[in-house]
């Protein structure tokens, strides 16, 4: 059954995806509201708000949420990212009300209180702190810093200490009120769920939420550039990227496929080259991330001090070559890899309810699963060649940690392939 799609009364999207033959429900509620939304004085707030949503409302503590969802056997999480948040929760087919009202309480309802705003405020500079601590975690906060320089889509998801112990509860409401709104919002539901059921629930729990959000979002401008930090690090972590598509980019899934011959999966070029023939680097990998108008795509090495300056020439070459030739084996590889992780993703009502919910945000309206395997299928070597120069050509970023001396030997990486 496709996904069905109603479109409420004061502009909510609820979205179903049913699937006959599982027993639970993944329900989730996608906000369009995230880091790149934030002004510079409320850095984090986005991500302090999805913790504070779940501290308490006008009808239930913090220690209701959570014993009301394990009584049922049920699983309630949420979290940021730059463009979005997101509030969902797994449970029995049973079990749907109580998901959509509690996921309707806590996000029309939640009281902000100042004592229990201090204690998260605190976990978060926790969680800050932690991500400082993981190098090949917090490599990826500073190259999106130097991608996208002083612009919200560079900033990072959890912010900074100093913003996130000012904001107060006043503010938090102020946020919430002016950005968590019905056009800005998705409803979504995959697994046994029926759609006219969910859309009654959805119509009586959001029934008070605002129509229009007062969302604001600055247009991302890649720059390219460089960070390096000096760090008594036994590894040196490196990220080197380019200026990636738009999701409704004609190269879209070209670059997906290009990402995944070039560095995803062991018989990837990069993995095979750097590591299994050479044993430069324990982890080596590549990714693309599209947003509504821009994109990155990027390759992470985590190397030993001594093998930079080999690493170095290798990744370069091998850029090189995959701008200049791909082969057919390659590309049905890829395609192979791409159709698996998609079709395994439609097993799982989670996987599948998020995906109906970015897709709505972003295209508005779900993608079927026989075009978006039209479009892998389309994809060619003159497609892959064609991105891999156009990306390549333009500025490069490179982010760096690790032994002060080492760092010295990726300058090479900055200059033009």
């Amino acid at each position: 059954m496709p996904v069905q799609v109603t479109t409420l009364s004061n502009g909510l999207r609820v979205a179903t995806d049913t699937m006959a033959s599982v027993e639970t429900v993944a329900v989730g509620i996608w906000v369009a509201a995230g880091t790149r939304h934030e002004t510079a004085d409320i850095n984090g707030i986005s991500h302090l708000l999805e913790h504070m949503a779940f501290k308490g409302t006008q009808r239930r503590t913090a220690q209701m949420i959570a014993e009301e969802m394990d009584s049922v056997g049920g699983q309630l999480n949420a979290y940021t990212s730059r463009d979005h948040t997101a509030y969902y929760a797994k449970v029995l087919k049973e079990d749907v009300g109580l998901a959509v009202d509690i996921l309707a309480d806590i996000l029309l309802n939640s009281t902000m209180d100042a004592e229990e705003l201090a204690r998260e405020q605190h976990v978060v500079v926790q969680e800050i702190n932690q991500a400082d601590d993981t190098p090949d975690d917090i490599i990826f906060d500073h190259f999106q810093a130097a991608a996208f320089p002083n612009q919200p889509l560079g900033w990072p998801v959890l912010g900074r200490e100093e913003i996130v112990r000012s904001v107060t509860p006043e503010r938090l409401k102020f946020y919430m009120g002016a950005n968590y709104a019905a056009d800005s919002m998705v409803a979504s539901a995959s697994g046994a769920v029926d759609h006219d059921t969910f859309v009654g629930l959805c119509e009586r729990t959001f029934a008070h939420l605002p129509r229009t959000s007062a969302v604001t979002e600055v247009a991302g401008r890649y720059a390219g550039g460089h960070f390096r930090q000096a760090r008594d690090l036994e590894q040196i972590h490196v990220v080197l990227g380019y200026g990636g598509v738009a999701h409704a980019d004609p190269d879209f899934y070209n670059l997906g496929a290009l990402s995944t011959l070039l560095g995803e999966g062991m018989s990837s070029r990069l993995f095979q080259e750097i590591r299994e023939k050479r044993g430069l680097a324990y982890s080596v990998f590549s990714n693309t991330q599209s947003f509504s108008d821009t994109g990155v795509f990027s390759i992470y090495l985590g190397t030993g001090q001594d093998d930079v300056k080999k690493l170095v020439p290798v990744l370069r070459d091998e850029i090189k070559k995959v701008a200049e030739k791909v082969s057919e084996d390659e590309i049905k590889r890829a395609r192979a890899q791409i159709k698996a992780s998609l079709l395994m993703s439609l097993e799982s009502p989670g996987s599948r309810c998020a995906q109906s919910a970015r897709q709505i945000m972003v295209y508005g309206r779900p993608l079927t699963t026989s075009e978006i395997i039209a479009k892998v299928e389309d994809v060619n070597a003159a497609g892959i060649t064609r991105v891999a120069q156009r990306i390549f050509a333009g500025a490069p970023t490179l982010a760096a940690l690790g032994e002060g001396k080492s760092l010295d030997g990726l300058d090479a990486l900055r200059a033009p392939i």
